[in-house]
């Protein structure tokens, strides 16, 4: 078994200007229109809507005459509007239908099951863009491939053109709260994904010792996480931002951030799309599906790149508590003192 530190190579980074921001948001109760318009659905987290970028941009440039709606939850507006020419139609689940109003092309984003299938294909759209299944021309699944990629090779099976390069958004002018601070997210979904707080503290506490300002973030059900971690290394109470954020100010914070530690959540995904250097944790599910575009001056870091454990376990994954802390001090000292963006790193 050998440890992996997932980095950028030397390979230009390929992204495009982000289109003009969207202005419109869709109220869950669509109206029939005369304008046609392309329902993606993807009503999943912010990391999943993030991934899907490239595939959102390609449906845009294909149907310049068509309103482009991606199917959502609602606190994820403040992407869809960095997107460019994007509007939200809030939708929390698949539990219930979908608003009953065609669209001229339905597209699913959100897997492969049978349940998004079926709320689409209620719509009686007059294109179906997805995976092959019941009802629906494509290409078959393939488990494991990036995500980027595997949207944008939806989209080009069907004959729509996309790049899995076009994921960067525009930066906001606002700084947010802390601007220039070491982002360290240490919560996550599920625990299978947590790296141990004590090992958080102790990255924390070197990055405090070297002048760097910190702060933490993570979602309100997270603040005794956070709490304990900012005890631990000594880092006071007011830099410890956890469920104080919206998605508006984490994006601020990513974005204007000097560098950005968690695990494979949201928060990394937010700083690809920013372009900011990043570390980021690994275990259960491999880099090589969710981790860092190549080219960029991100390191995801893993102690077993083969592995594909459960994503909603209750214990950290073995990939995971196989990074001990030295390691992320090491890839962080490269990065942050010493400017080494160009590295492939393995663990020993």
């Amino acid at each position: 078994m050998t440890g992996l530190v997932h980095g950028a190579g030397t390979v230009a980074d390929r992204s495009r200007s982000p289109a003009p921001l969207a202005r419109r948001v869709i109220p869950r109760r669509l109206t029939v229109s005369e304008e046609p318009w392309v329902l993606a659905l993807r009503a999943l987290g912010l990391g999943d809507v993030l991934v899907a970028v490239p595939a959102l941009r390609a449906l845009r440039t294909a149907f310049p005459d068509h309103r482009v709606v991606l199917a959502a939850p609602s606190e994820l507006r403040p992407l869809a509007a960095r997107i460019g020419g994007i509007d939200l139609l809030a939708v929390r689940d698949l539990d219930r239908p979908l608003p009953r109003c065609a669209p001229a092309t339905a597209v699913n984003l959100h897997g492969a099951g049978p349940r998004s299938s079926e709320l689409l294909a209620a719509l009686s759209p007059a294109r179906r863009i997805g995976h092959r299944g019941p009802g629906w021309p494509g290409p078959e699944w393939v488990e494991d491939m990036p995500e980027r990629e595997r949207w944008c090779r939806l989209l080009r099976e069907h004959g729509i053109a996309a790049d899995a390069g076009d994921f960067r958004l525009r930066a906001p002018d606002d700084p947010g709260p802390a601007p220039g601070a070491v982002v360290v997210h240490p919560g996550a979904a599920f625990p299978s994904k947590r790296w141990p707080a004590e090992r958080f503290a102790e990255v924390v506490r070197w990055l405090l010792d070297r002048g760097e300002r910190v702060v933490l973030t993570g979602t309100g059900a997270e603040r005794n996480l956070t709490a304990r971690v900012a005890a631990l290394a000594g880092l006071p109470p007011e830099c410890d931002l956890a469920g104080r954020t919206d998605l508006d100010v984490l994006v601020c914070l990513v974005a204007h951030a000097r560098h950005v530690l968690c695990g494979d959540t949201g928060t990394a995904h937010l700083s690809y799309a920013f372009g900011v250097p990043s570390t980021v944790l690994f275990g259960p599910v491999p880099a090589r599906r969710w981790g860092p575009p190549v080219g960029g001056p991100h390191r995801a870091l893993s102690a077993d790149e083969l592995r594909h454990g459960d994503p909603f376990g209750a214990v950290p994954d073995p990939a995971l508590l196989g990074v001990p802390a030295a390691a992320v001090l090491r890839v962080l000292a490269e990065q942050l003192i010493d400017g080494e963006n160009g590295r492939v790193y393995h663990l020993l």
